[in-house]
């Protein structure tokens, strides 16, 4: 069976979990803890080993494995990710909820990995952890994905500090599989002859509670609860009874890296393991955390995107650090040091981050761009646009090639990274976006030309992708923001240079780019601690035909100040909402309301019916339009119109190109002439989403 495609980005869950004190004791046992840790094995003080959360959640990840279509005489635990955000209490009941973000192919022969990743909350309302998994389908490879690339994780060149000996026993995996896995590779020894192993294995992640036992205590014993992340790959199969050693290096206060070999062979069998620690904070509850969340930033070298890159990553973002290295005004070769530096300096400070020193001017720039996040991390939840040059002119001085370049960066550079990552956040149903405009774009500055286009325009890029992305969790925002920087180093004055530091921006940025954040569609100004939202407010405006006929010049120049006036402005949504008011002043405010009006029609089932023999087909050459009507209390209906032909039918459409909602009774009404299609509309009877303009056809198009 191959594997599943539809699967990624579809919800797995809620999945819900009781347990009790006897299944914290039963998972203990079955990693190895006994008498000398009897806090892990006694119902009093009992306290939870924190690798327990992956027997909590095995539902979903069999169900995750379900779905995926992996070949399940193959599939194996690859690598495993925990973040822990509370301590997991001894008792309670779990909800999980989760998606699979994605497959990547090692080649035929070579197996195929699927990214699982999930997020589990306690009944008590705490946020309990992340789980990333990664799924190994050995016979599932070939199938013409793209590998994923990984940032290797590289082990102090000296002895560990602290060295663990465990001895596992021959029955272990008899113990360990009452806590969930009962998969009959680790128990049934013709299975394990058919999958290819001597006898019954080890469970990957019964040896990872040997070592999650090992690692607490040695930097924290006793103390459960102040584990705060642990990942590894699994490397290799064990065998029941067989002694393993737990080597760990502390690599700064609440960091180590560790690994687990087999005792018998020096066989590595755990690799890459990472481990965090540390005194819980309390009332975390309201923090904003990225785990398990990919981003992109480009321009990460320096000023803003570097501050964004750090403190995403500080928050537990995987970034990809962006910047081609060039001179300010976009010319030259660039270079790799710069956002080699900042990915340093997330590296060093435990976070995870890969360099990409592609320009964004290119079509082939953003691709690779994205292209670094999915080979390296997977997926894209995350992008900041922020990469910028500046070439400064006065506007009978620019010239084209200036005038373009700064286009090129900041709108197309906008789109080219812009497209690829939305096609990622489409399939996964979920995605944050930043745009980067500037007060030269929302206001005009001198010398400023080429630069206040560019940046007015990707204010109009960000107000149609946040239509096309609404449906799909994808929320789209814009940012003014006012920091110093390399590009505004000699614009400012030195004393207010001083006094703007990035940092002032990023709390902002950090914020919409939060999962918990929903809003899309506005442009925001951030600076120095001052925060705003900036909006197109359009006026009410004023009707000066009259009767029909075109005004006169004269006419507009003596209303000037009644068109000028935004008094009474509104913010409007999109075209649609903005075309609805004006076409109301175009509408006539009466309908016939006589009982004997013609063509009374008494169901919605009727009007239907009779739709195809209304049709005006003069009306519809070269129209291609498909029409939804939800009609509350009379069930939802298709009208489609291509190639001057008309076809009704009941059900629904998967792509309609605008729906139309409205209750029975006002439906008749409004086809009888009784209520205006505009008075419906503007009185919110009937909603109207898609392409609103098409909806102002149905008036041509039937005649009732």
């Amino acid at each position: 069976m191959a594997l599943n495609m539809d699967a990624i980005g579809k919800p797995v869950g809620p999945l819900h979990k009781d347990y009790t004190w006897k299944d914290v004791v039963l998972y203990a046992l079955g990693v190895g803890a006994g008498f000398s840790e009897l806090d892990y094995c006694f119902e009093k003080n009992l306290k939870v080993i924190p690798s327990f959360a992956i027997a909590l959640i095995f539902d979903a990840l069999s169900q995750a494995a379900i779905d995926s279509g992996i070949n399940l005489k193959g599939l194996l635990h690859g690598e495993q990710e925990l973040i822990f955000h509370n301590p997991i209490p001894p008792q309670g009941t779990l909800t999980t909820t989760g998606k699979i973000t994605g497959y990547f192919d090692k080649g035929k022969d070579k197996g195929a990995l699927a990214v699982f990743q999930s997020e589990t909350v306690h009944n008590n309302g705490q946020h309990l952890f992340t789980s990333i998994v990664t799924l190994f389908g050995r016979l599932d490879g070939g199938f013409g994905g793209q590998d994923r690339k990984t940032v290797p994780v590289v082990f102090p060149d000296r002895e560990p500090d602290f060295v663990v000996e465990q001895t596992p026993s021959p029955d272990q995996p008899l113990i360990y599989r009452l806590s969930g896995d009962i998969f009959h590779l680790h128990v049934d020894p013709e299975f394990a002859k058919r999958s290819g192993f001597d006898k019954p294995i080890m469970h990957g992640l019964c040896t990872h509670g040997f070592a999650c036992r090992a690692l607490i205590d040695s930097f924290v014993p006793g103390h459960p609860e102040q584990v705060r992340r642990m990942t590894c790959r699994f490397s290799k199969t064990l065998y029941p009874g067989e002694p393993i050693r737990t080597l760990i290096w502390k690599t700064a206060d609440g960091k180590a890296l560790w690994r687990t070999v087999n005792a018998n062979n020096g066989q590595v069998v755990i690799d890459n393991g990472e481990f965090e620690y540390g005194d819980i904070v309390e009332d975390k509850a309201d923090e904003i955390r990225f785990d398990g969340k990919v981003a992109i930033i480009t321009g990460a070298g320096a000023g803003l995107g570097r501050t964004y890159a750090l403190e995403l990553a500080k928050r537990g973002a995987r970034v990809v650090v962006n910047d081609l290295g060039g001179a300010r005004d976009g010319a030259g070769e660039g270079s790799t040091s710069a956002a080699d530096q900042v990915v340093a300096e997330i590296c060093s400070a435990g976070g995870q981050a890969v360099a990409n020193y592609d320009n964004v001017a290119s079509a082939k720039g953003g691709e690779n761009i994205v292209q670094t996040a999915l080979d390296t991390y997977g997926t894209v939840d995350i992008l900041i646009n922020n990469a910028g040059i500046l070439r400064d002119k006065t506007f009978a001085k620019m010239a084209p090639e200036n005038w373009q370049a700064v286009l090129d960066v900041h709108l197309s550079g906008a789109y080219n990274v812009t497209r690829p990552a939305f096609r990622v956040m489409k399939e996964n149903r979920y995605g944050r976006i930043i745009m980067t405009t500037s007060g030269s774009g929302l206001y005009g500055n001198f010398g400023q030309s080429n630069y206040s286009a560019a940046k007015m325009g990707v204010v109009g890029l960000m107000n149609t992708i946040k239509l096309e992305g609404a449906n799909h969790n994808i929320c789209v925002n814009t940012l003014a923001p006012f920091a110093a920087s390399r590009l505004t180093a000699d614009i400012m004055p030195p004393e207010l240079f001083n006094q703007s530091k990035p940092e002032f921006v990023a709390p902002l940025v950090l914020s919409l780019c939060s999962e918990r954040s929903v809003v899309s569609g506005n442009i925001y100004i951030a600076g120095m601690g001052y925060y705003s939202r900036a909006a197109m407010i359009t006026g009410p405006g004023q009707v000066l035909a009259k009767d029909g006929q075109v005004p006169t010049p004269e006419t507009i120049m003596a209303h000037m100040d009644e068109i000028s006036d935004l008094s009474g402005g509104k913010f409007y949504w999109d075209l649609n909402d903005q075309m609805a008011d004006r076409l109301q002043f175009l509408q006539p405010t009466t309908a016939d309301s006589s009982a004997d009006a013609p063509g009374r029609y008494k169901t919605a089932a009727q009007v239907f019916t009779a739709m195809p023999d209304c049709f005006a087909a003069d009306t519809a050459t070269g129209l291609t339009v498909t029409f939804q009507y939800l009609i509350a209390g009379a069930g939802a209906w298709i009208c489609d119109i291509r190639s001057g032909a008309c076809n009704v039918s009941s059900g629904r459409h998967p792509e309609p190109t605008c729906t139309l909602e409205i209750a029975e009774d006002d439906f008749l009404a409004m086809i009888n002439g009784t209520l205006l299609p505009m008075e419906a509309y503007t009185s919110g009877k009937l909603k109207i989403s898609g392409d609103i303009m098409k909806a102002q056809l149905i008036g041509q198009l039937f005649r009732f």
